[in-house]
């Protein structure tokens, strides 16, 4: 495997499972140094153990101002300074319709999703900078594009996140920092089985509506994630990466 992330320093958060833990495998595998920050503190460290010393298990609650303050500084502590940031938090989420929905799970989904990327980046953009430049990864959704039923919480914070990566390219790119969102379609993770009762009947109900006719991998997710903190994304920033299997064409 190429090591494109050989030397990087890059702080991944929700990274205890799914999508997060196999982006940090994938930053790892590739050379980077990693801390993989989650409120399930077991899952990091058994994360951890798995990478030979090149993953550090960090904590952060991305819906706390200070809590992500201190990731990002005990990451810089840690890895010497800061180079690349992967958002991939995420709530459990709601179903529900402005009207159905309570205020209480809508303000859930935001205070994870979007205003937990508004405040972890908040910490590391100066970070990045400092280390003279970098990039910034948010983690959004295919129903950041299209709507589905009773799903207007989620559909509309990975929406946000869409639009926040490109506010966030515009501002930061005389910092030489790169800001892209990835949209993943559905993907074989634990999240699936809230609605589903295994991972082969979540293929089988969702593969048909991605063109490729089946549920993406994890690792599917995490090698795009690499490719745009790496310098083949050299020229890429303020876009949305789809990694959806074709679902948002039709």
């Amino acid at each position: 495997m190429s090591l494109r992330l050989a030397g990087r320093r890059i702080l991944v958060t929700g990274a205890a499972s799914g999508i997060g833990a196999a982006i940090v495998l994938q930053l790892v595998a590739e050379g980077a140094r990693v801390v993989a920050a989650d409120l399930d503190r077991d899952r990091v460290e058994a994360l951890a153990a798995q990478a030979s010393g090149a993953v550090v298990p960090g904590a952060c609650d991305v819906t706390d101002e200070a809590s992500c303050r201190d990731a990002v500084a005990a990451t810089v502590e840690h890895l010497g300074g800061l180079d690349g940031l992967v958002h991939n938090a995420a709530a459990p989420s709601t179903d529900g319709t402005v009207v159905t929905l309570s205020l209480t799970d809508w303000r859930r989904e935001m205070a994870v999703s979007l205003d937990g990327a508004f405040l972890v980046s908040k910490a590391a953009v100066p970070a990045i900078a400092a280390a003279g430049g970098g990039a910034v990864v948010l983690i959004a959704s295919q129903l950041g594009h299209v709507a589905v039923g009773q799903a207007v919480a989620y559909c509309a914070a990975k929406a946000g996140l869409i639009h926040l990566a490109k506010l966030m390219a515009v501002d930061h790119a005389p910092e030489r920092i790169r800001v892209n969102s990835l949209s993943p379609g559905a993907v074989a993770t634990a999240r699936l089985l809230q609605r589903w009762p295994d991972l082969a009947a979540a293929d089988a109900g969702l593969g048909p509506a991605h063109l490729l006719g089946r549920i993406g991998q994890p690792s599917e997710i995490a090698a795009a994630a690499a490719f745009l903190l790496s310098d083949e994304a050299s020229f890429v920033t303020g876009t949305d990466l789809m990694v959806d299997g074709g679902y948002t064409t039709r």
